[in-house]
């Protein structure tokens, strides 16, 4: 069986140029977490949404959330115990910063640590260094924090559609080598 992977994105979903949207396409086994309401966000529900989207799948996925999706990723592996196979968080967003959206406040404080599982050797965090919603300094904190690899992917602002990444074959590559273990 492919080891199942679990798209969690960010406010007002990912759109069909996204890479989350493209891989959900081309890659079998890829599905998306769906929150009721993409516009007006909020924590508490879209963390409950996923817990039972992880609940619903045969084995522990891989989680890979994109923005805002980080924060719900973060605040669901503080507050559930299931099991998950690896972490990928892409463009982590400062909940407190001065761009982040008026419309999904609530997401502060974010969790000072991470249990354990994954292991470390499977939590990634990718960020750009003029990413609109962060800022260096920030990711590297929270990576510390995490007890996850910080990978910096230079100037490629939101690593979105936006950024030029189309399918992202380098975030991919990642998690194709988590599903092969």
């Amino acid at each position: 069986m492919t080891r199942p992977v679990l798209l969690i994105p960010g406010i007002y979903n990912s759109g069909p140029r996204h890479w989350q949207s493209l891989w959900q396409n081309r890659y079998p086994g890829v599905a998306r977490v769906a929150q009721a309401d993409w516009d007006h966000p909020d924590c508490d529900t879209w963390v409950r949404t996923l817990n039972e989207a992880i609940a619903a799948l045969p084995q522990p996925p891989i989680l890979v959330a994109h923005s805002l999706g980080c924060l719900v990723a973060v605040h669901w592996a503080a507050r559930y115990h299931r099991p998950v196979h690896a972490l990928l968080l892409v463009a982590l967003p400062d909940p407190e910063g001065p761009s982040f959206p008026v419309e999904a406040r609530g997401f502060a404080p974010l969790p000072r640590t991470l249990p354990t599982p994954p292991t470390p050797s499977r939590r990634v965090l990718m960020s750009s260094t003029t990413d609109p919603y962060s800022n260096p300094g920030f990711s590297a904190q929270c990576a510390s924090a995490w007890n996850a690899e910080h990978r910096v992917l230079g100037d490629r602002g939101h690593l979105n559609a936006d950024s030029g990444l189309d399918d992202w074959p380098q975030g991919w590559e990642q998690v194709a080598r988590w599903r092969a273990e």
